[in-house]
């Protein structure tokens, strides 16, 4: 049986942006009530990653070797969940977005540089995820599956 859960750095990296997002609601004001709006979006959306696209990019550095074993066919039924997913989480970075948006202009007016920027980076981060890491979790089930022969969803 293959290990499925996320990898320790994605675990981190969303670790950070709860930790900061927490700072920023104990800020008060405008500021706290945009980020406990960014939590409530974001927060389940990090669940889903976590589950369903983060642990198919964990088999990226084995297959990029040319490593490919049965066990990694295991993966299929949560790549198949991402793709059924996939309006969803479309539709949870366009929340999270308009989120942290408020949180950004919340931020500047409260002088908060820090959870401005934070913002702008979770934005930057969000595109990447459906420009990058959302298609590579996708094509490295359907590498699997077609290598492997599998018709297994």
């Amino acid at each position: 049986m293959m290990e499925l859960d996320s990898p320790g750095s994605s675990k981190a990296e969303h670790g950070e942006l709860r930790e900061t997002l927490w700072r920023a609601e104990k800020a008060g004001g405008q500021t706290g009530e945009a980020a406990v709006a960014v939590m409530k979006v974001l927060f389940p959306h990090m669940f889903m990653e976590e589950r369903y696209a983060v642990p198919a990019i964990r088999l990226l550095p084995s297959l990029a070797r040319g490593e490919l074993t049965p066990e990694m066919s295991e993966i299929l039924p949560r790549v198949e969940r991402l793709k059924a997913e996939m309006p969803r989480m479309l539709e949870d970075h366009r929340k999270i977005v308009l989120a942290l948006r408020d949180l950004m202009r919340a931020a500047s007016e409260e002088k908060h540089p820090e959870y401005a920027q934070f913002a702008s980076e979770v934005i930057a981060h969000a595109q990447n995820e459906e420009d990058v890491l959302y298609p590579a979790a996708i094509l490295v089930g359907e590498y699997i599956r077609l290598r492997l022969g599998s018709c297994r969803a």
